[in-house]
């Protein structure tokens, strides 16, 4: 990977102090999204990733991760599996919960989203505690597919969220 492109896509990262709380300094794409070169950029980094790999799915953390989910998927030919938040999904789900600083949360996939052994990506923008993450490779194995790898655009290495990863490969392109 280009470390051009790593450099001009880490200054697309903007940060937002006191957000979405007092304390927190936000990691924001939206600069990156915006901009057609920047946002191409993103997309082949994760792409740069994935090729030349037996996958048959890519999975994406509702939201951000179903905007360079599917743009992976797509360039590769592969499904493409939304990890949505509970009751977001129309038909029959498997459900797992993580814990949040303030209670907690779950994310559902449907259940005949993946086939029993099918080699699956993992995808979204961002890694800081590793809740969602583990609870999106929780599902996915649930259900059957074999998690190959969890690809981040941003890591927040200081919250260890690749711990609750373990033993699946974490690859984070922007670290912080």
């Amino acid at each position: 990977m280009a470390s051009d492109s790593i450099d001009k896509l880490r200054a697309g990262v903007r940060d937002v102090p006191d957000f979405p709380k007092k304390g927190i300094v936000f990691k924001d794409i939206t600069p990156i999204l915006k901009d057609g070169a920047l946002f191409r950029a993103s997309i082949d980094v994760f792409l740069e990733r994935c090729r030349g790999r037996k996958i048959d799915k890519i999975v994406g953390i509702d939201a951000r991760g179903f905007v360079f989910g599917s743009a992976v998927a797509y360039e590769l030919g592969v499904g493409f599996v939304p990890l949505r938040k509970k009751g977001r999904l129309p038909y029959k789900t498997e459900s797992a919960k993580y814990s949040l600083e303030y209670g907690e949360a779950e994310m559902e996939l449907h259940i005949d989203a993946i086939t029993r052994g099918e080699q699956v990506i993992l995808i979204d923008d961002l890694l800081a505690t590793g809740g969602t993450s583990a609870s999106a490779a929780t599902l996915i194995k649930k259900i059957g597919g074999e998690l190959v790898e969890a690809i981040f655009l941003i890591e927040l290495e200081f919250l260890h969220g690749r711990e609750k990863l373990a033993p699946t490969p974490v690859i984070s392109f922007l670290k912080y």
